[in-house]
């Protein structure tokens, strides 16, 4: 039987392999299609459906309206979204994807959330619960319960680094039209969720 001390440890190593899950996971996102965890979220979400306001689009992915249209100017300056006003109602700009979007997120890994997400399903009522409960008490236990926080497991700052985003510019197959971008503003960019 493990002492308290031991119990404590073992807890704290698996905290730590998943932050470290969460980061490994995300710096692969961004080195592969130049994409941080909320931006491919943004886009994946637009991929679901027809055209949608920012404020639909923030609420649908449990984001703050302002971190979302930071996200969505970082990503039409890549040419990977498009805004434009309703033809019913001029006061309201429509957000939808682009194909190269399209053709970015054929090839992208599933977001750390959806694996987690379909796993997770897969447990039983009474195990999903107890999961749940734990980790609540965990977030208490580290005085975070009253931190704003979206459901999505990635770190790092909203805008890849510049140099990601030119990579994978690069890398994109030529059907899909290049565009070159202006290094992303990352001074004060931390993750809101």
């Amino acid at each position: 039987m493990l002492s308290s001390r031991n119990m404590c440890e073992q807890v704290l190593v698996a905290l730590r392999r998943v932050t470290r899950a969460i980061d490994l996971h995300s710096r692969q996102l961004v080195q592969t299609h130049g994409l941080t965890g909320p931006q491919a979220l943004l886009l994946k979400e637009l991929l679901r459906g027809e055209e949608t306001s920012v404020g639909e689009l923030a609420q649908r992915v449990s984001l703050s309206q302002a971190t979302v249209t930071d996200i969505l100017n970082r990503l039409e300056k890549r040419g990977l979204i498009a805004r434009q006003r309703s033809s019913l109602d001029k006061r309201r700009v429509l957000v939808r994807y682009t194909e190269k979007a399209a053709q970015l997120l054929e090839s992208s890994p599933p977001l750390l959330q959806e694996r987690f997400a379909a796993r997770f399903d897969a447990l039983q009522d009474w195990e999903q619960t107890l999961l749940l409960s734990s980790l609540q008490r965990i977030a208490a236990m580290m005085d975070a319960t009253d931190l704003d926080a979206a459901p999505m497991l990635a770190s790092g700052p909203v805008a890849a680094p510049a140099e990601a985003v030119r990579q994978m510019a690069n890398s994109v197959p030529a059907t899909v039209e290049r565009q070159e971008s202006p290094p992303p503003d990352e001074a004060g960019e931390a993750d809101a969720p």
